[in-house]
């Protein structure tokens, strides 16, 4: 997303005025815009001290951790912290009935006991760099959307590739500001990162669903990982010669805790925002996509809960993929619910019409901008039934179905292709039979049949009641004519007879493929029925989709235009951001006051041994009534758990540092609050809050609780 306005380079667009604890900042754009408010807020640092390419700096000690979630390095010997639930799936996957982590919690008292995790890497910033200058001159506004994009990523892929050159790292050009800014992205992966720690999930995610986007919270929502390097300290698959990384920078730990106005910063990768959404597609989300979602998310919830809660084989399986779906939903019913409440549609329409204004009043702005906010209504507008069955499509199909066919397709295509020729090579059959065999092993870990089939036959309900009818697979069809329309039946008949109905039956047939077994397998016909369906929507809202990219792009580059006395900043990509602000307080309704922290106190308080969110283990117990808090406590003697700030964060910044004027951590973000969770769409200043769990309760946690004092030794602390 980007294009070339000399005022882009003035960056944090609000919905009125700027306010310093609004905005989601490029780091190497610090000096130029941020450091000096930074400054008068109550930070210490210089900007180089936070980004720096020639020196260690704060970003060196951020990281993205596994590609969802961010993190921070806490020691010199690569320790990690990361939110619970980051860290959550890598604490599913070490667990079994016998060894239940999610339940127990874990320690590794050794660096030998410190768990791979296969499949989870982290990232490190090497260097931001802004290469719009190299890819304007081959861009014209005469372009179509495709020749544009074509454009782009052929000299973006150049210049990544040009970037690292004779390196190890990776590289990538993202856009910035809906397609008007570009900038280069250089990163360093290590893919060997070890499980050290976690609470039990009742202090890690004590409150469950229930407490979840709610303040006050009283979650000790962390985990700890270590990441190793090869011998040389370059990054390399797992290996016992590995060594724990050490890294440029790392984060001070402070004890010093934190009081109401202390400025706070939190640096990591905020997902995604679109504070430049029109209202067109301020009311798409809320009256299309988001109850969606909300529908479809809660069907599939409702039935992986009940069979979660009668076999704790099943349980462990789904605790991962069940914490994600639910987490989403209860997102989306809060941002449903913000928009509402909040006006952000009549927000979005009142900067429309003052853009349009603005637009009418000059005809060198009517010929620069004055299609972008008809190409964004045709966008919608025209193209409603295919979006809506595109909205299905992606909720009951893509995310919800489990189908191995969706997981191990291109596999079995390989092994279905090299079965069909005339003369088949059997060492190459034997190959891509055990390959297809080594990929299964892991799907088939967190899979359970009888889960999976029920909410295929509620998925396949779903979309057929409420999809556009134009846009049903041929499948439907077949249930229409051989099942008498009973999707249940179908549903059981495609289980009963497809060889990927569980491991056991894949195994079993890899012994032996057939391409006459294989190419008739009711899954794998499913599946190309829903492929094929796919095309068909995304060729159908092709038109709409440029439509919307070019007037997205144009309306953001003249809003910039017309607001050029402000400083603006992008939306969030998932690209490293630092956001500033200090601990606050609010009032998130008339007559009710939130304090800016939490303590055990409230654990106690919340206790209920027959609520499986809000049970407290005993040993915690034992603690809080001998107010063994050791030096972690306040200074009033109590145990602090949880602190709020008005830092501007979203999905991605969970497991982000929040980090004191003195670079020093203090807390970890974990979470936004109910009242803002539309805060994707519009900061909201007197309501956004973010959720950090105070560090002196993970280090309490750490050291009295869990007894792992070693990890406590091994870091910083500055009392």
């Amino acid at each position: 997303m980007r294009k070339s306005f000399i005022i882009l380079l003035f960056l944090v667009f609000t919905l009125g005025s700027s306010r310093a604890d609004e905005g989601m900042w490029l780091l190497p754009l610090l000096e130029k815009l941020n450091i000096n408010t930074m400054h008068q807020m109550g930070c210490e640092l210089t900007a180089e001290d936070i980004y720096s390419i020639n020196h260690s700096s704060l970003k060196d000690a951020i990281v993205n951790f596994g590609g969802y979630c961010s993190g921070e390095i806490i020691s010199a010997q690569g320790l990690l912290l990361t939110n619970h639930h980051c860290g959550y799936d890598a604490i599913q996957q070490h667990s079994s009935v016998e060894h239940d982590y999610l339940t127990t919690g874990f320690w590794a008292t050794t660096r030998d006991e410190e768990l791979p995790t296969p499949g989870l890497s982290v990232t490190f910033l090497v260097r931001i760099e802004d290469v719009t200058d190299r890819i304007e001159p081959v861009l014209n506004p005469g372009m179509t959307e495709e020749a544009r994009a074509d454009s782009i990523d052929r000299i973006s892929t150049a210049i990544a590739r040009e970037a690292i050159a004779g390196t190890h790292y990776q590289a990538a050009v993202e856009s910035f500001y809906s397609g008007n800014r570009f900038y280069l992205l250089v990163y360093e992966n290590y893919p060997d990162v070890r499980m050290v720690g976690a609470p039990p999930s009742s202090i890690g995610n004590f409150g469950g669903d229930t407490d979840n986007f709610m303040w006050p919270r009283h979650t000790g929502d962390f985990s700890i990982f270590r990441v190793y390097a090869g011998q040389d300290g370059k990054p390399a698959a797992y290996s016992s010669d590995n060594v724990p990384l050490q890294p440029r920078h790392f984060l001070p730990v402070s004890l010093k805790g934190v009081e109401k106005g202390d400025y706070t910063m939190v640096i990591g990768y905020p997902a995604e925002t679109e504070r430049y959404l029109t209202s067109y597609g301020i009311s798409d989300a809320v009256d299309e996509e988001l109850p969606i979602v909300a529908k479809v998310c809660g069907e599939r919830l409702e039935i992986t809960k009940r069979h979660m809660d009668a076999d704790p084989a099943i349980r462990i399986k789904y605790a991962s993929k069940y914490a994600s779906f639910s987490n989403y939903r209860k997102l989306t019913v809060g941002e449903i619910q913000g928009i509402k409440h909040l006006d952000v549609y009549e927000r979005m329409l009142g900067r429309e019409q003052r853009f349009a204004r603005w637009v009418d009043a000059d005809p060198s702005r009517q010929e620069k901008y004055g299609e972008a906010l008809p190409l964004i209504k045709a966008a919608y507008e025209d193209y409603k039934d295919a979006r809506t069955a595109g909205s299905y499509f992606n909720y009951c199909f893509v995310y919800n179905l489990e189908l191995p066919m969706f997981v191990l397709g291109s596999d079995a295509e390989s092994l279905l292709d090299e079965l069909e020729k005339r003369k088949t090579d059997p060492d190459k059959v034997k190959a891509l039979a055990a390959a297809l065999r080594d990929e299964a092993a892991g799907f088939y870990k967190d899979y359970d049949r009888t889960v999976e089939r029920e909410i295929t036959e509620a998925m396949l309900k779903r979309y057929f009641s409420e999809a556009p009818q134009m846009y049903h697979p041929d499948f439907y069809k077949t249930i229409a004519k051989k099942y008498k329309g009973d999707v249940g039946r179908y549903t059981q008949d495609f289980f009963n007879k497809s060889v990927f109905a569980d491991s056991v039956r894949l195994f079993a047939f890899l012994q032996k493929p057939s391409a006459k077994v294989l190419k008739k397998d009711p899954v794998l016909e499913m599946c190309r029925a829903i492929i094929q369906l796919s095309g068909e929507i995304n060729s159908d809202t092709e038109e709409g989709r440029d439509k919307r990219r070019k007037g997205n792009r144009l309306y953001t580059a003249g809003i910039f235009e017309m607001g050029k006395d402000k400083v603006l900043y992008p939306d969030a990509n998932f690209t490293m951001r630092l956001t500033y602000g200090k601990v606050n307080d609010y009032f998130p309704r008339d007559g009710v006051y939130y304090s800016y922290y939490t303590t055990m106190k409230g654990i106690m308080e919340k206790e209920d041994a027959a609520n499986p969110e809000f049970v407290v283990p005993a040993r915690l117990k034992e603690l809080y009534e001998k107010k063994d808090f050791g030096r972690y406590a306040d200074k009033n003697g109590e145990m602090p758990v949880c602190f709020i700030s008005n830092n501007d964060i979203t999905g991605g910044n969970s497991g982000s540092p929040v980090i004191d004027g003195k670079g020093q951590l203090v807390g970890i973000a974990f979470d936004g609050n109910w009242e803002a969770m539309s805060c994707g769409y519009a900061f909201e200043p007197d309501l956004q809050r973010s959720i950090n769990v105070d560090i002196r309760y993970v280090l309490f946690i750490i050291d009295k609780y869990a007894g792992a004092t070693h990890l406590i030794d091994e870091m910083k602390i500055v009392e």
